[in-house]
């Protein structure tokens, strides 16, 4: 069986997820990573990996052959200062890249900004209000013309508001910190940790160079509807809503400036996938009955 090299540029839960979805389907993997802390070695479900130092303008030099070497890479570093550091060094150090089967940007749905709870697709307007959002846009656009540039075979998934058994609306809601906002017509996708991962595992021999694909679940709905149904699992009283000028946190004020249904048929028509939890309540009704 041949190695699959992947290179993942930042190992946050998407990342790991992805690792271990590729050690559970019993794949010969060579897996590095990048991290803000010094080049060290790590180990990850039995599999020795080296991280290496990679933090703003500054990196270990010794990365570069690991990443000429590499067939798959991860990007899940979100801008900083408005700057996409990888796109940099990319452009930077690399006049091309041999082994690479494709380069996944991991992007959001908060480029698409405001559509008035209307659906959106790959072709709509991206018009985003957020500064995450602008600058999400503003790397996408750095990554295609980089792809231009040098020739990368280069993908981008535009993430939802991801979910997991770790992190969810029933563990915020048992800790009290959860507010809801009472904003009529306030539509959001989102998507489970493990269906983005089976997304990119799919997506390992099904690739199309220079591609957005919305990766979000089936339903989308309000904050409101996906909070009521937590606190009926939980047997919870309802929460009271509050003003969204009463609501302190500025990423939750930009949460509830965009209002809009995001589509997915693009990517369960292409990569031929069957989302593990079509919606929130499969979800969340998973990670309530196995007492996650």
């Amino acid at each position: 069986m041949n190695k699959i090299k992947v290179f993942c540029f930042g190992f946050g839960q998407v990342a790991e997820c992805f690792a271990n979805k590729l050690i559970k389907e019993k794949k010969d993997l060579d897996l590095t990573v990048t991290s803000r802390d010094e080049t060290h070695q790590i180990e990850f479900n039995n599999l020795k990996i080296t991280s290496f130092f990679f933090k703003d303008d500054k990196f270990d030099p010794s990365l570069k052959k690991k990443l000429e070497e590499a067939n798959y890479i991860l990007i899940s570093i979100p801008p900083i200062d408005g700057k996409d550091i990888v796109a940099n060094y990319f452009d930077t150090n690399l006049k091309g890249i041999k082994n690479c089967r494709w380069i996944t940007y991991l992007s959001a749905t908060s480029v698409y900004g405001d559509h008035k709870g209307n659906w959106v697709n790959e072709k709509s307007i991206t018009k985003p209000t957020s500064p995450s959002g602008i600058n999400r846009l503003k790397a996408e656009n750095s990554w295609i013309s980089l792809s231009k540039k040098i020739g990368l075979p280069l993908q981008i998934f535009r993430l939802a508001g991801i979910y997991s058994n770790e992190f969810n609306i029933l563990k915020r809601l048992k800790n009290g910190r959860v507010q809801i906002v009472n904003k009529k017509d306030h539509f959001f996708s989102r998507i489970h940790l493990e269906d983005i991962a089976n997304v990119l595992f799919k997506s390992l021999n099904n690739f199309k160079r220079n591609e957005i694909y919305n990766i979000c679940d089936d339903k989308p709905t309000s904050q409101n509807e996906v909070v009521a149904f937590g606190t009926e699992l939980l047997k919870l009283k309802q929460l009271n809503p509050v003003k969204l000028e009463e609501i302190e946190s500025e990423m939750l004020q930009n949460f509830y400036k965009d209002s809009k249904k995001v589509d997915n048929k693009k990517m369960k028509n292409f990569f031929n996938y069957n989302l593990k939890y079509p919606t929130y309540k499969e979800g969340l009704s998973y990670i309530f009955n196995n007492n996650i």
